[in-house]
Formats: C-alpha cells, structure tokens, sequence
C-alpha cells in the first residue's frame, strides 16, 4: 500500500514539474527582434537580409523546443542573438503576445 502511494506521488510530481519547466522560457533582453524567414540549409533571411545559423545554433518555438529552420515556412517574429562571427545562435519564435509587446513604437507625432 505504501509503495503504491509513493508511486502515485512520484508520477504526480513528475507531472507538475514537466507542465512549470514547459511554461517558463526566458529571453535575454540582449536578443534583438526581427524577421526571419528560411531560404535553404542553414542559410536565412532576417529582415530582408541574408544570413546564416551557426554551428550548433538554435531555433526555439514558442513552447521552448528546439526547431529545424525548414519549420520556418512563413516570415516569423522573432528575437535572436548572434556568436561572434555575426551568425545566428540563438532565436526565439514569439508567439503573437510576445511579438506584440516587442513591437517598434511608433514615432510621436510632430506639431
């Protein structure tokens, strides 16, 4: 009896700790927002501009899984940092609510 209520335990704590860990993602404020879009391989598009994924860089959906760039059918929002040959490492799709809070402001209106 009491192995089995520790079993049950043990699976329901599993089972929270899975459903927080895939709830929390951090961006690091230093990662820049733009447009990225896959042209072939590991070669992009980030706003308008060819670019290329480093070895070993990663995509991130909006759940925080690893994704391949091929995903990437349509122009995507995302944020991103780069290693230090200026090849992206890191980017984060953001999901319309993240996208919208990073959104440019618009400039104020002259009088």
């Amino acid at each position: 009896m009491q192995r089995s209520i520790l079993v049950v335990l043990a699976v329901l704590l599993a089972a929270a700790a899975s459903d927080a860990a895939a709830q929390f993602r951090t961006i690091p404020v230093d990662a820049r927002r733009g447009v990225l879009r896959h042209v072939q391989d590991m070669r992009v598009e980030l706003d308008g501009k060819p670019a290329e994924l480093s070895a070993g860089g990663q995509i991130r959906d909006i759940e925080n899984r690893i994704v391949l760039p091929q995903s990437l059918t349509e122009r995507t929002v995302v944020r991103y940092q780069t290693d230090g040959s200026g090849k992206l490492h890191r980017v984060w799709i953001l999901s319309k609510a993240e996208a919208d809070a990073s959104a440019p402001k618009p400039a104020p209106k002259k009088k």
